[in-house]
């Protein structure tokens, strides 16, 4: 390891292809020639903020090109949307929330009809969570560094469109490597057929436990198409206390309490013992003592851990997160 990152050349063919599938994106979230976008995505080395935002002109759509925190701070961002007044919202999911944190601290209303995600899981409850602090609807969309664009939900929750004229996607077995059958879990492998003629993945082992289905029911631009549906990531867990604690079931677990405005999960060494430790936000007019009694109780009875429940001022993990890309939600300290 050279401690370098890596470096992914395209062609300019490579990018006509690439283009294609970013754009198809926002058929499936029902955009129009005549939205406003807001991108927030990064705009730096990695290409996704700049991708979002040509293809969203190239749809006939106004973009500001906000980029993250890191270039635009949030509050910024929210001036902009609030005097723009984009109709569409493009970022992290965790940066949907943050923004939506940031948003009700200062009473300020974000008026978009949709927003668009990607790069990070979007549970049910999350989604929830986010659609409801927005007032909007969600849309996320499925890639990889190593592949590019691969498909957008077109209902939510019921899993992404693939787009399989441009990549060849397979779903195996993780012991035998042999297909499985549609509607059962299997390790997803993807091979790009036309994007990625410089630096080519043959057959590449995203670590993505999905499940394949034909979906052939008519619904979205592109219903010709099969969907895949995560069934949940191979990695992100805490083992504390010899107990296997999945960072999505725990998200989902908090986000699902209508109160808690944001949170960190750190694993912890005190004394020799693992802790759990839960730091958290409430939202406007929640009885924060409250919601830290209960959130310890419940844990306690779900996960069958008894975690360190610490009460925070609105906008402390903000400020945390707010220099990192992907908010480092859960950190394991020991």
């Amino acid at each position: 390891m050279t401690g370098q990152p890596l470096f992914y050349p395209r062609s300019f063919r490579d990018m006509e292809y690439g283009l294609e599938a970013f754009a198809r994106t926002f058929d499936c979230a029902g955009a129009e020639p005549g939205d406003r976008a807001h991108v927030s995505f990064p705009l730096g080395i990695h290409p996704v903020g700049q991708v979002f935002a040509r293809c969203a002109a190239s749809r006939g759509i106004t973009v500001n090109w906000a980029g993250a925190g890191t270039s635009t701070p949030s509050v910024l961002q929210l001036e902009l949307i609030q005097r723009l007044k984009p109709t569409i919202w493009l970022g992290m999911s965790s940066y949907a929330l943050h923004l939506a944190n940031l948003a009700e601290a200062r009473g300020m209303e974000l008026n978009v009809r949709r927003l668009m995600t990607s790069a990070e899981p979007v549970s049910q409850a999350k989604r929830e969570a986010i659609e409801r602090r927005w007032g909007a609807r969600l849309t996320d969309t499925f890639g990889m560094t190593e592949v590019g664009m691969m498909g957008a939900e077109d209902k939510p929750g019921a899993g992404f469109r693939i787009w399989t004229d441009m990549y060849y996607v397979e779903v195996l077995d993780s012991k035998s490597l042999e297909p499985v059958k549609e509607g059962e879990t299997g390790t997803l492998i993807v091979t790009a057929l036309w994007s990625n003629n410089v630096t080519p993945f043959l057959r590449w082992s995203s670590g993505d436990l999905v499940i394949y289905s034909e979906a052939d029911d008519g619904v979205g631009p592109y219903a010709v198409f099969p969907r895949l549906k995560h069934a949940h990531r191979t990695t992100g867990f805490f083992k504390v206390r010899g107990i296997n604690l999945g960072h999505q079931d725990l998200e989902d677990f908090m986000f699902r309490h209508a109160e808690i405005g944001d949170f960190r999960a750190e694993a912890l060494n005190d004394g020799g013992n693992d802790v759990l430790r839960l730091s958290i936000e409430c939202r406007r007019g929640a009885d924060g003592a409250a919601v830290c009694r209960v959130i310890a109780e419940e844990v306690k009875g779900r996960f069958e851990l008894a975690p360190q429940v610490v009460l925070l001022e609105a906008g402390t993990l903000a400020k945390e997160f707010e220099a990192n890309i992907k908010a480092s939600r859960f950190v394991d300290r020991r």
